[in-house]
């Protein structure tokens, strides 16, 4: 299989792909699913609703045609995809952390707007079933189960026992929140499509939410120090350059050899993620040394960290952090979620329009909850944008802002 990168950075690469790389992928990754819940069967459900020609859904199909599940794929509209997913029940819900975080903004903005005593009772099961997965406990809870979170469960609907997250970061916060939700663990995954999808898995088990597990059985991993990032191996714990080796690296670029002789050598394929190894040999990603970029300071910014914390905001549908050499702060073009903003404009008496979003009233309040965002997650002075520009209509892969996997084109 030729499949191609999302060209974030640049043109799209052709990723050579052999079926001992998907073989590999598939039967690790499954191997490292079973070891904590129960292994998947022919009665298990994946919702095929990824694009078909991206690697991550590409290594789904594989996981399941491997051991005898079901494929149901979906109506072709992601907004009615709550109503495919309450006909299919799937046991599987693969995702990306766009949808997760719009899922987690929608739910939790509902249980902070819930008043009198069902907001009490929300709240109570909120934090219950928190404290439960922090210490240990597991997904589920006798009495809030039925309570409160059936009725989240049946959203997708009813029989979900694994979920998956892949493709880009996630904030730990957000997958707590989705787990109680949905009672059910998340598997975080981190991979390319140069490494088949695969790379890293969580244990279904571990509650511990902030990194993307260990190496799956079939892939080796090093790091790369980065001087100039004060990013070294030798440090504690180690930090630098993802490097992956195994039967999932692909074998090059199609019809491209020097951007093939720039990422693999000796076998090895250079991610250009930072990583940072904890002491249990799991793997957190601390920063993306291809997409970083240093103010007039000196100071290396990574707007994808800054950007996966700031889209937990309500009022944030889509955002894109930017800066350069020449200035010494970092701008935030921001699509303002609609949902909010209607309603901030319903009770302001005014309408939902262009103008509306140069109101100083409403950028303070979105800018202020940037800013508690950013003081949550003790980001620096130069990580809180300085100047920041809202627009009213989405990014979208037909306008030539986003790639099919709805990554930006940086």
């Amino acid at each position: 299989m030729i499949s191609y990168t999302s060209g974030t950075t640049g043109d799209p690469k052709g990723v050579k792909l052999s079926h001992k790389n998907f073989i590999g992928s598939s039967f690790a990754g499954q191997t490292r699913l079973s070891q904590a819940v129960e292994p998947l069967h022919e009665d298990d459900c994946l919702i095929s609703y990824l694009p078909l020609a991206h690697v991550f859904e590409q290594g789904l199909l594989g996981v399941v045609i491997l051991y005898g599940c079901k494929i149901g794929f979906y109506g072709g509209d992601v907004l009615k995809l709550t109503e495919d997913m309450r006909i299919l029940k799937p046991t599987l819900f693969p995702s990306v952390p766009r949808l997760y975080n719009k899922i987690h903004a929608k739910i939790s903005d509902g249980v902070n707007k819930a008043d009198g005593l069902k907001g009490w009772m929300v709240r109570s099961a909120v934090d219950a079933k928190l404290q439960n997965i922090r210490a240990g406990k597991g997904y589920h809870h006798l009495l809030w189960d039925k309570i409160v979170f059936a009725k989240m469960k049946e959203l997708f609907g009813g029989r979900v026992r694994i979920m998956i997250t892949g493709s880009a970061p996630i904030a730990g916060e957000v997958l707590d929140f989705l787990k109680i939700c949905f009672s059910a663990p998340i598997c975080e995954g981190y991979g390319m499509t140069e490494t088949c999808a695969s790379g890293t898995l969580t244990f279904a088990h571990d509650f511990e939410s902030g990194h993307v597990g260990g190496p799956i059985q079939n892939v080796k991993i090093r790091l790369r120090d980065i001087p100039e990032m004060n990013y070294l191996g030798s440090a504690d714990p180690p930090k630098g350059e993802i490097e992956f080796w195994g039967t999932n690296v692909m074998s090059g670029y199609y019809k491209n050899k020097e951007k093939t002789d720039e990422v693999l050598k000796d076998g090895w394929l250079s991610s250009g993620d930072v990583g940072l190894i904890n002491p249990n040999g799991s793997i957190k990603i601390i920063d993306r040394a291809k997409n970083i970029f240093k103010l007039s300071q000196g100071e290396y910014i990574a707007p994808e960290k800054l950007e996966n914390v700031y889209i937990q905001s309500s009022w944030i549908a889509q955002i894109w952090i930017i800066g350069d050499s020449i200035r010494d702060y970092i701008i935030a073009f921001i699509v303002v979620e609609p949902e909010a903003v209607q309603r901030y404009a319903k009770e302001n008496g005014t309408e939902f329009n262009e103008a509306l979003l140069k109101d100083d009233k409403l950028r303070q309040i979105i800018y202020d909850d940037i800013i508690r965002l950013a003081g949550a997650n003790k980001f620096n002075s130069l990580e809180k944008p300085k100047q920041m520009t809202l627009i009213k209509d989405p990014w979208t892969v037909e306008d030539g802002h986003l790639t099919p996997t709805q990554k930006l084109k940086r």
